[in-house]
């Protein structure tokens, strides 16, 4: 895991380098038996850290893995050390990761522990899309892609 900075230089790259385009995200991810799934959305966005790296992500669309991404839209990125949160507790410290956490905390947590599979030995700390697997399912990989509207 990398520190704040680490993320905070990332997203700030990744806000410059997609601010005067539109774009579009896919997440593709694999299950620890072989299944692979995706989800979609045709429009991604990340303001810069003015704005604390605030997520705008809508247009999904379903490739079995159902919509875990958008109840983090309007979010911004926490972190051990930022917590940008809306929580009353640091989502980052509480799952393990850092990511735009939501409502709640997260329904997905792409960057948390990477566990193998099924392990509920600690709530939703894994590598989590909810409305794939549920959140004591953590993933063997995700990631996330993004690309100009075409």
């Amino acid at each position: 895991m990398e520190t704040s900075d680490g993320w905070m230089f990332g997203l700030e790259n990744l806000s410059h380098l997609i601010l005067r385009k539109s774009y579009e995200l896919l997440v593709d991810m694999e299950d620890f038996e072989g299944g692979k799934v995706f989800a979609r959305y045709s429009s991604f966005s990340v303001d810069p850290e003015s704005f604390g790296f605030t997520l705008h992500v809508s247009g999904f669309t379903d490739g079995g893995a159902g919509d875990s991404l958008s109840n983090h839209n309007g979010s911004k990125f926490s972190t051990f050390d930022k917590d940008q949160d809306t929580w009353p507790s640091n989502c980052a410290r509480s799952f393990l990761g850092g990511f735009w956490y939501g409502k709640g905390c997260h329904i997905t947590n792409p960057n948390g522990v990477y566990r193998w599979g099924a392990d509920g030995t600690i709530h939703a700390i894994g590598v989590i899309w909810f409305t794939w697997k549920g959140n004591n399912y953590s993933l063997t990989s995700i990631s996330m892609k993004v690309r100009p509207v075409q």
